[in-house]
Formats: C-alpha cells, structure tokens, sequence
C-alpha cells in the first residue's frame, strides 16, 4: 500500500495517490451531510440552522489539529524521500508528544469557553440551547480528531494514502447508522446527531493508531528516539504551527463570517448551512489533490529531485483546472436540486438564498483550486510561512468585503457570497508571484 512519490509515472503516481486521500475526504463529507440531511429532515430549519453554525466552529478548531499533522507530514515526507530513517523516528516523537499537548489544552479550553463563544457567533436566543447542546457532545470528540489526523498524514507522507481512507469508511456507515439510531429511532435530536459523530470518529482514530503500531514495523520506535531535542522541536514547530496557523486563519475567517451570516437571521442561516456542505462536497477532491500534490513535493524535495517537482507542477496545474472547471458547471446548473437534498423544497425562500450563494461562489471553484496548490507547494519545500501570507490575504479580503459590502442596503447578504472569490484570486496572483520569485534551485541549495 506504500507508494514510492519519487519514481514512476508523474500524474499517474500523483493520482493513484490523490484518489484515496479524496475518496476519504468524501465519506467523511458523507457523514456530514448524513447529520445536515437528517437533522434537516427529522427535527427541522432550526436544527438545521443550528447544526451549520457548529459546523463552522469545529471546522475552525479541526482546522488546529489538522494544520500541525500536516505540518509534520511535510516533515516526515521530506525525510522519507531523503531516506532519513533516524530523523523520521524522532520527528514522530516529538511531534507526537507536541501535537497531544495542543489537543489536551484545545479540549479543556473549549468546554471552559463553550458559552463565551456561542455569545461571539451571534447565536439568536431561539436556536442557542439546541446549539449548546450539539457542541457540549461533540467536543468530547477532539482527541479522536487528533489521533486520526496524525496517523493519517504519518501514513500518507510515507505514501500509504489507502489504509486512512479504509478506516475512515468504516466510520462513516457506522455514523450514517448510528444517526438513523439516534436521531430518528431514539429521537435524541441534534445530541444524537453528534453522539454518532464521536463515536465514529473514535473508531477511525483508535483503528488507525492500533494498524499503524502492529501493521508498520518501520515507525516502530526505539528508546533513542523517544526524546525531544531542540533541533528536531524547532524542525516541527516550524512546520507545524505555521501551517497550524495557517488553517486556523483560514477557519477563523470562514468563523468570522458565519457571525455576519448568523445576524441575517436563521433563513439565512440555514440556507448557508446547506450550501456550505455542498460547496464542501464540491472543491473538497480539489484539497486533497491539493495535499497529495504536497506530499509529492516534499518528498522529491527530500530526494533533491528539481525537474521531477517542476514537471510535477505543471501536471498538477492542468488535472486541477479540469477539474474545477467541470465541478463549477455542475454546480451553477444543478445548485436548487442539490439544495432539495438537504432543504424542503417548500422552503422558498431558504432555497433561493443557497441557489444565490452556489451560483456566485461556485462559479469560480478554479481560483481556490490553484491556491490549494500553492499551500500544498510551499510547505512542502520548508516555506509554509508563505502559506500563512497567502490566507491571510484570502481570507481578510473575504471578511473585509464581507462585512463592508453586507452593510450596503442594496447589496445585503450578496456581498458575503461575492467576497470568496475575490480573496481566491488575489492570493493567488501574490502565490505566483512569490513562486516565480523564488527559484527552486535555490530552496535546494539552502536545505543542503
């Protein structure tokens, strides 16, 4: 199930590689909309309303754990295409270790801060004690994030995309049963909706962690690497919470403007909630091509290998425009039928806000397909700073316009939808300008 990124075919290899990793992603959208379609349908628009607003805030706190896996992942791939098994041991300890203390403090801090943060979300009165109860389960379920976050992007930065995506579709049909347990059988309401959350999720992360200590002899680690050096700290720290903090900005903004949409009201709040798990669905393959395409590079990049990563670029750029293009078709054509799926069609007015939101976002599903690839790029040869630069100018121009377009009478809530695709290609236009300003030849010859 290894796969070598560093020899073979450069688009077959990326895409045997891409395909698990957005197979995996896709179940895992499966059990959120599994929770948005039978909340929506079962318990009704205030459910649902108050399901996507937390929805937005665990994607953000996700988003943490999420960013210091792949953070380290970049790591682990460059040592592995450089073929440094010592290194690779003792940066999974540490990061291990690191990563295990983020989550312990996030978790406490959550539960602390739980009605402090539902007061900054703007959630209105009528919809706070179903929110509130909805995230004081679903918290419970961080550490679970964790461990398969971790272990999957161990897996895939040694090139096993597969085994992740086997565990994560055993947690997805136990979720979507467990939801039709518990929501509509033992009529838990949205406490049982995030009840079979946690526990799939706990499932794929305790499974993955017990596949990779009995399956993968060679992450076995040996007393000398179980110890934290400031060299090898420094190595994951950097990678880690810079690329960390880039996809928390990156929520953080997506969180900032979930606000904005709650003071519209729970019409549209629930319209958005649809049309963000269908947006999700759409350019989520885009992400995770996006990823594998970074872990192709890290791992060339350990190998000291210029012209397979610049061939590899151009072949990237190509599959993810196709791509896009085809997606943001379907999506402008098809955005009211796939807003049914999850809305009552007799929801007028609801599903005339998403279809609004689907047509003007997903048109241009091609500017965030390109700055997914120039995040992947970047962390991948040691510069996630610069992926940090590029959201922060994404997402601050998306909340600036946001919120200063919103106020205009006459443009209302159309200026949050419009505001995402103006940030996408603004840090895409900055991306391609530092990319063409930093040679890879120089990377290289600064790592040696």
């Amino acid at each position: 199930m290894r796969e070598d990124l560093t020899t073979g075919s450069i688009t077959g290899t990326m895409l045997r590689f891409a395909l698990p990793m957005i197979a995996g992603n896709l179940l895992q959208q499966c059990y959120n909309l599994a929770d948005t379609f039978l909340v929506g349908r079962f318990i009704g628009s205030d459910a649902l309303a108050a399901v996507g607003s937390s929805y937005t805030l665990m994607t953000f706190l996700t988003s943490i754990l999420l960013g210091l896996s792949m953070g380290s992942g970049a790591a682990f791939s460059i040592h592995f295409g450089a073929r440094e098994e010592d290194r690779l041991k003792s940066s999974i300890f540490t990061s291990f270790v690191l990563i295990l203390s983020v989550t312990v403090v996030l978790n406490v801090l959550v539960f602390a801060l739980l009605d402090p943060i539902l007061v900054v979300l703007q959630i209105p009165a009528s919809l706070y004690a179903m929110t509130r109860d909805y995230l004081w389960v679903i918290f419970w379920g961080i550490s679970a994030t964790f461990l398969y976050n971790f272990f999957a992007s161990l897996l895939r930065a040694l090139g096993n995309s597969a085994t992740p995506l086997i565990f994560l579709g055993v947690s997805a049909v136990l979720n979507i049963v467990l939801d039709v347990v518990l929501i509509v059988n033992a009529n838990m309401g949205v406490a049982g909706a995030a009840l079979a959350t946690v526990i799939a999720q706990f499932v794929s992360g305790i499974g993955l962690l017990v596949y990779a200590l009995l399956r993968c002899p060679q992450l076995r680690l040996s007393r000398r690497h179980l110890r934290v050096t400031a060299a090898g700290l420094r190595e994951i720290a950097n990678l880690s919470f810079l690329t960390c903090l880039q996809q928390s900005v990156m929520n953080f903004g997506i969180l900032a403007v979930q606000g904005l949409v709650n003071s519209f009201g729970p019409a549209v709040m629930a319209a958005f909630a649809a049309a963000v798990k269908i947006d999700s669905f759409a350019y989520m393959p885009v992400q995770d091509f996006g990823n594998a395409f970074s872990t192709f590079i890290a791992q060339n990049y350990g190998a000291g290998k210029e012209e397979r990563i610049r061939r590899g670029a151009r072949s990237a750029v190509l599959v993810s425009f196709v791509f896009c293009i085809v997606v943001s078709a379907v999506v402008f054509i098809l955005a009211e039928p796939l807003l049914h799926i999850f809305i009552d069609p007799a929801e007028t007015a609801i599903t005339a806000i998403g279809v609004q939101y689907l047509r003007i976002e997903g048109a241009f599903y091609c500017g965030i397909g390109c700055l997914f690839l120039l995040y992947g790029y970047f962390r991948a040869v040691r510069r996630p700073g610069v992926s940090l630069v590029l959201t922060i100018v994404s997402l601050g121009t998306r909340v600036a316009l946001a919120f200063a377009l919103s106020a205009v009478p006459w443009i209302g809530v159309v200026g949050i939808w419009a505001s995402v695709p103006i940030g996408w290609f603004l840090a895409d236009a900055l991306g391609l300008v530092l990319y063409r300003r930093a040679p890879l030849e120089r990377e290289l010859a600064n790592e040696s």
